[in-house]
């Protein structure tokens, strides 16, 4: 007989306060599947997205992209874990919850310099700043100018590029311009005079050679066109609609988007032992409980959280 546990289920479409936190049944893993107790569960925005009018979703709607936990129970052909094993996992179906069951090539170890918080937060955001920085071919001969850099992915964006040797132009609201300098990136403020805030540091930082957009916004792209040469090198995670009239990459699992299924297949286990390391700060700035995550998503959906917010279950 299956088990049960608690699970935040979307009831219908609409925001937040469609989300309830249902008793849901847990089977045992089939094979090549992991099964997970989960600890924590990060929060993304695809998350609220996948209930919102519009968005085609069929309620109810299980909720939750990534998480970390301990392997409670494995499937056979399983080879990698066991039970008792520390791991963290994305992308999951269903990760705000006691348990959740994925394959095991999407589960990988948590190291002990890591702790459970973070790591929940790190896959999403990470493995997609890790495509957008490999697709571009940062180096250390480039200037990186990062859209939304105090977001999720935008963070990770820069300090990956910074690990690669670039010099890096962070576009971020004022607020965050410390915590940006303090990841080795050189902040301006975004709005209006953007492309001429980024010319005046170009006699001391360089000629911009790429730019990576994860905030989508008209001002972004517009920017990155007029900076940078070779429009191969301007990337976009969100504004996939104009990439094509624009001759910019388009990156994600958008229509006509690169999924870069190998170059994120292969970031989950580096992007771990870079945070481990400590050569990678995964920043939380909320962290609820799993009970809580309609409040999550309230705050989610206002944007400007800076930082990734968690659910924890326990």
């Amino acid at each position: 007989m299956a088990d049960t546990g608690r699970a935040v289920v979307a009831t219908a479409l609409g925001g937040p306060e469609v989300l309830r936190v249902v008793e849901a049944q847990v089977a045992p893993p089939g094979p090549g599947e992991v099964q997970v107790r989960v600890h924590a569960a990060g929060v993304n925005p695809w998350d609220w997205k996948s209930y919102a009018p519009g968005s085609g979703g069929h309620p109810p709607v299980r909720l939750g992209l990534e998480v970390a936990g301990v392997v409670q129970a494995v499937g056979t052909g399983v080879r990698w874990y066991s039970p008792g094993d520390e791991v963290l996992a994305w992308p999951v179906t269903g990760g705000y919850a006691d348990v959740v069951t994925a394959p095991q090539g999407v589960v990988v170890r948590r190291p002990d310099g890591l702790d459970v918080v973070r790591a929940a937060g790190l896959l999403a955001a990470g493995v997609t700043a890790a495509h957008a920085v490999d697709a571009t071919g940062v180096d250390d001969e480039d200037v990186v100018l990062v859209h939304g850099a105090s977001g999720g992915v935008g963070r990770m964006a820069v300090q990956l590029a910074v690990l690669r040797g670039a010099r890096v132009i962070a576009t971020a609201s004022p607020a965050w311009h410390d915590c940006l300098r303090r990841l080795g990136a050189e902040p301006v403020a975004y709005g209006t005079g953007l492309l001429e805030r980024v010319r005046d540091l170009e006699p001391v930082l360089g000629r911009v050679t790429v730019a990576i957009d994860a905030v989508g916004t008209p001002e972004a792209l517009d920017t990155s066109v007029a900076l940078v040469a070779d429009r191969r090198r301007v990337a976009t995670l969100v504004a996939l609609d104009r990439a094509a009239g624009l001759g910019v990459l388009a990156l994600g699992h958008g229509a006509g988007a690169d999924p870069g299924h190998d170059v994120r297949e292969a970031a989950r286990s580096q992007l771990t032992a870079l945070a481990a390391d400590g050569a990678l700060d995964v920043l939380v700035t909320g962290t609820y409980a799993l009970e809580q995550a309609a409040a999550a998503h309230a705050r989610s959906r206002e944007g400007h959280t800076g930082g990734k917010l968690v659910l924890l279950t326990r």
